[in-house]
């Protein structure tokens, strides 16, 4: 239940928001298997994670991060699949909702149609994120002003430092398994910090 009009009328916003967004075919013609847009929130969600796109697995089972490295994202929230997937408490808005591809090295960036249509538009309408995590190069450059000219270990280190409750953190994803041994220091410093926001968030 809802402490006022406001929140009941934000509620049906972005309840009409998602709907819309799950029907959309922008990208069809450019995607190589047919749209499936892939998120979710709520008007009570407490935490953000925004990651790059959903990948073939996500969107075979239509059910965001359900992949190894969502395991490992889980991991460092020290949350439990439950409380993951509970809307009022995680709001998973990827930068694109749709599966983009295979390339060469890993699944194709993010079409950048996707988030000039519906990002601004949904976050708008989250209005109780209290903890917000950027996964990967996509998301922090669009959330962090300037972040494109920055190396990503800088802004991990920086950002993670901030008074605001926002951190960066490379994808979980195993492709990046280079870059968390040679920073050791992220379980110790990072992921301890990402598990107290998340703690004070949903308190």
């Amino acid at each position: 239940m809802y402490d006022s009009q406001a929140e009941i009328q934000s509620s049906g916003r972005l309840r009409t928001i998602i709907e819309e967004v799950r029907r959309c075919t922008l990208c069809a013609s450019e995607l190589p298997l047919d749209p499936n847009p892939v998120l979710q929130g709520s008007v009570a969600s407490r935490v953000l994670i925004v990651g790059q796109a959903p990948g073939i697995r996500v969107h075979e089972s239509g059910l965001p991060f359900n992949d190894p490295s969502g395991d490992r994202l889980r991991n460092w929230l020290g949350v439990t699949r439950e409380e993951f997937y509970d809307a009022r408490k995680f709001a998973l808005l990827p930068m694109a909702f749709c599966y983009p591809g295979t390339g060469r090295s890993g699944d194709l960036p993010p079409p950048k149609r996707c988030a000039d249509t519906w990002r601004e538009r949904l976050l708008s309408e989250l209005r109780n994120i209290r903890f917000t995590l950027l996964c990967g190069r996509y998301a922090i450059n669009w959330h962090i002003p300037g972040a494109s000219r920055r190396g990503l270990t800088t802004i991990v280190r920086e950002v993670s430092e901030y008074p605001t409750p926002v951190i960066a953190v490379p994808h979980p994803s195993g492709r990046n398994n280079g870059w968390y041994a040679k920073n050791p220091w992220f379980d110790d410093e990072i992921v301890r910090e990402i598990q107290n926001h998340v703690r004070r968030a949903l308190a």
